[in-house]
């Protein structure tokens, strides 16, 4: 990558450029952001895994640059308009609107009114015009009449015809107004005629106007939803009377005195703006800001998939979970540590079987049976009555009960993931069986779900879906390497994700565990059927043995750095497991010792922490929570009332709390706390237990309005 390329990433990141570049080369090698990030600190200067991945981004941004500017020097080329100084003009280029403003009058046209004028011998009384003199234009134009120009003022129409297309061609007078539209546009959106009815959902934007500048991202997407269903018309631009003159400044020839000529250059530019500049700067301004609202969306999308995943484990217990109903019946299932099915059935405590009786003793043997330690309600239909009867039930002490979100659950159980999980089962099982799952390890489970089906996402359906994919796949794989992966447990979806996998490689490791049985070392992966050294590299660090013999197998030490951490023991006249146990003769080690040209304090202190606490699940304990045994539907509900909740969902406009209803309700943003708020995400938490006021409740739109101001 060239130089100034690498100057531009490193400015916009504030880092060095040796950064940017050695960045660059790891990913050339093969490497990924996980691994970067945590195995080659020396090389990058400690850049976290957002700073990396932009680093990416923006090479491929610039890569693209590239291949466009070869695309426009082959078009101008092949036309013969190649000189040596549009050449360099083009490969200075950085930006892509400026790129192609540089392109805009090289660019293959389909027939204009501009194109027309020239095909009538017209352009050079256009050039007598831009001259802007004093000359008689009406005597110039009359030199131009033929059978398809009858008159001075056809002459002169298509003169204006030209240079309006001069002028919309003009590459300072594009970057002029481009600034203008960036700064001083206007969204304006106003109901279609017709359609305030069936439009209600938009009923706040039916006439609405707000400056580009300052509209969040969540109401720019929103009128833009409205327009693309067609409730809407939006327009987005600044007003007229500021842009003309800018044109102007650009154009008329200073100082300028009044003349015929400039008169018609005049109309010429008005025309060019209306007609040609301003749809064209409208669209792209669109455009331009719809990008940034869709990096908002999916930057709230993603960091509400990160908590989610990363939501606190029950851990390796036996559980029995439920799905609810009333008509159907609850569907349950049990489940031993591992996730595996042990058993099925189904339960009818709810009108109109009402068959409580036979569902108390069959939940209780089944509790006895197979050791149950906690429970999994689904939090759907159904949800809050099962809480409630399982509560009243005579449960052993040590019993947890637990409501568990069932969003994407019926996804899952419809998917072909589910059908090759369960072959023998139907949907209700493979449902229930994801709901217990996903108490037991959140991340585990929910790799299996498209993230888009989770339900924490603002306005998903919207945004650039290339886009939203590369961040929420980028979030999995972040979460995953993060948690580390028991190599011998993990389903082939979870090492899917694992740095330097893939599917392929993750269903190798799968059919190698079920032919050979389980993994004792890390070293056995290259056992594996086309898992090469690379891979091995990538990998091995973020997968974990629990009984290994060595138990740097459990750790997130990498094993390229095995050698390093038994030099340590011995220098210690201590044993491998004696230096993991001991914290004292780890405190003791002198680390500059160890400091080579490949390893550096970074990686030195990365592998002392893990020392500390080798295979340590970072996330922390599932804690039980309990809703307001007062309500149980909306209709329970009244202002003033005080209750507890579960954050569900965080936008840039509010939080949605779970208060056990079946239906969130909205703490705006202004609601969030006594002071003023600009990031819901930097008050609550998903999954974080708050008390919550109501203020209203919307019977007949289904919406309930939540306060966590205290006064």
């Amino acid at each position: 990558m060239n130089t100034i390329y690498l100057n531009l990433i490193a400015e916009a990141l504030q880092v060095k450029v040796w950064q940017v570049e050695n960045t660059l080369t790891l990913f050339a090698e093969g490497a990924t952001v996980p691994f970067i990030s945590r195995y080659r600190k020396e090389m990058t200067g400690s850049l976290n895994e957002v700073e990396i991945a932009e680093v990416k981004h923006r090479a491929a941004v610039f890569e693209e640059l590239d291949n466009r500017k070869a695309t426009i020097l082959k078009s101008i080329g092949e036309q013969g308009k190649l000189t040596d100084a549009l050449q360099a003009q083009i490969d200075a280029c950085v930006s892509p609107a400026e790129l192609e403003d540089i392109y805009l009058p090289y660019r293959p046209k389909r027939r204009t009114r501009a194109s027309v004028a020239k095909a009538k011998g017209l352009e050079p009384l256009a050039a007598v015009l831009m001259k802007q003199d004093g000359s008689d234009i009406v005597a110039e134009a009359e030199k131009f009449l033929t059978g398809d120009v009858p008159d001075a003022n056809a002459a002169l129409s298509g003169a204006r015809d030209i240079i309006a297309e001069q002028v919309n061609e003009n590459v300072k007078v594009r970057e002029t107004l481009r600034h203008l539209f960036r700064r001083e546009a206007v969204v304006t959106s106003k109901v279609i005629q017709g359609q305030k009815e069936e439009g209600v959902n938009y009923k706040n934007y039916y006439d609405h106007h707000e400056a580009l500048r300052t509209i969040p991202s969540h109401r720019m997407l929103a009128v833009l939803r409205g327009q693309a269903e067609g409730f809407l018309t939006v327009h987005v631009e600044p007003e007229e009377a500021r842009a003309i003159p800018l044109i102007e400044e650009q154009i008329l020839r200073q100082p300028v005195a009044p003349s015929p000529a400039v008169e018609q250059v005049r109309r010429a530019i008005a025309d060019a703006y209306k007609r040609l500049l301003c749809p064209s700067l409208e669209t792209e301004t669109v455009s331009w800001k719809k990008e940034k609202s869709d990096a908002d969306a999916i930057g709230v999308f993603a960091e509400n998939l990160r908590q989610l995943l990363l939501a606190p484990p029950l851990g390796q217990k036996r559980v029995l979970a439920l799905d609810p109903g009333f008509r159907t019946g609850c569907k349950l299932v049990c489940l031993d540590e591992q996730g595996r099915l042990l058993h099925n059935d189904a339960i009818y405590p709810h009108p109109p079987q009402n068959e409580r009786g036979a569902a108390v003793r069959k939940i209780s043997a089944l509790v006895d049976t197979y050791k149950i330690d906690a429970i999994a309600i689904g939090n759907g239909t159904a949800g809050r009555e099962t809480e409630h009867f399982i509560k009243k039930i005579a449960l052993p002490k040590h019993m947890q009960v637990f409501v568990v979100s069932e969003d994407g659950a019926s996804v899952y159980s419809a998917s072909a993931t589910a059908r090759e999980e369960f072959p023998d089962y139907d949907v209700t099982v493979r449902g229930a069986v994801s709901i217990g799952r996903r108490l037991m390890d959140p991340l585990a489970e929910l790799v299996k779900i498209d993230p888009k089906s989770i339900g924490v996402g603002q306005y998903q359906h919207d945004v650039d879906q290339t886009k939203l994919k590369e961040g929420l796949d980028r979030v999995v794989e972040s979460c995953v390497n993060g948690v580390g992966v028991n190599l011998n447990t993990a389903s082939r979806h979870l090492l899917t994700y694992v740095s330097g996998l893939g599917p392929q490689l993750a269903q190798h490791i799968v059919d190698h565990r079920a032919a050979h049985g389980a993994f004792t070392c890390r070293d056995e992966l290259h056992n594996v059927k086309r898992l090469g050294e690379k891979a091995f590299e990538q990998c091995a660090g973020f997968l974990r043995i629990p009984d290994a013999a060595n138990p740097l197998d459990n750790s997130a030490v990498h094993p390229e750095r095995y050698a390093l951490v038994e030099q340590m023991a011995r220098d210690l006249d201590l044993s491998l497991q004696a230096l993991l146990s001991n914290e004292e003769a780890r405190r003791s080690v002198d680390l500059q010792r160890y400091v080579s040209d490949t390893v550096g304090l970074p990686t030195l202190n990365d592998i002392m922490a893990e020392l500390a606490k080798p295979g340590r699940d970072p996330r922390s304990v599932a804690k039980v929570f309990e809703f307001s045994p007062e309500v149980f539907s909306i209709d329970d509900l009244k202002p003033g009332m005080v209750l507890p909740g579960i954050v569900n969902n965080i936008t840039n406009f509010g939080v949605f709390v779970d208060i056990g209803v079946k239906q969130d309700g909205l703490v705006h943003i202004s609601q969030l706390a006594e002071r003023y708020v600009s990031n819901p995400a930097d008050v609550v938490k998903l999954h974080q237990h708050v008390r919550v006021k109501v203020v209203d409740v919307d019977l007949s739109r289904h919406r309930i309005q939540l306060t966590m101001k205290e006064s």
